[in-house]
């Protein structure tokens, strides 16, 4: 007699032959979208005749911003708030500019401090207390990196007033 298996491989029918169709494959030109796809093949018709099919880019899914659509309120806090403290950034600026002479400071700290001053509000007539900060520096190095970043924040003034020309 025969055990299960035997039977089950006896019984089994042959698998039914399956309808084919010309299935040639040629390759379909893509569009370049930013990346290359050279894997993409779609079969011929299997008709005599050819049919041209026209290329047609693939569109991208990239929202664009709509013009009713209210900035998101993050941004608008974000921008508001950047607007304040630049405004009280110029205001303390110039509250602090009359002031500085009234602080107790080394001349080094004088210097570092008056060209805070400077690059933050681009207030050129800070310059000259800047220098004369930097003239009484005791220590030789440290007077010298002072009077170059002296003459460099010149070079920007005088610079950016030939490029508005």
């Amino acid at each position: 007699m025969f055990d299960q298996n035997q039977q089950a491989q006896s019984t089994a029918a042959a698998p039914e032959p399956v309808a084919t169709t010309d299935t040639t494959v040629t390759p379909t030109p893509t569009v370049d979208t930013g990346t290359y796809n050279t894997t993409t093949m779609t079969p011929e018709p299997s008709t005599d005749t050819i049919t041209p099919t026209a290329i047609e880019p693939t569109p991208t899914m990239t929202p664009e911003p709509s013009t009713s659509d209210p900035v998101p309120s993050e941004t608008k806090e974000s921008t508001n708030s950047d607007n304040d403290l630049m405004s009280i950034k110029k205001n303390a600026l110039q509250d602090l500019t009359p002031l500085l002479s009234q602080l107790e400071q080394t001349p080094e700290e004088k210097f570092r401090t008056t060209m805070m001053l400077i690059q933050a509000s681009d207030d050129q007539s800070l310059v000259q207390s800047a220098y004369d900060a930097a003239k009484d520096i005791t220590d030789e190095k440290v007077r010298a990196q002072a009077l170059l970043d002296i003459v460099n924040e010149i070079n920007y003034f005088t610079q950016e007033k030939e490029e508005e020309k």
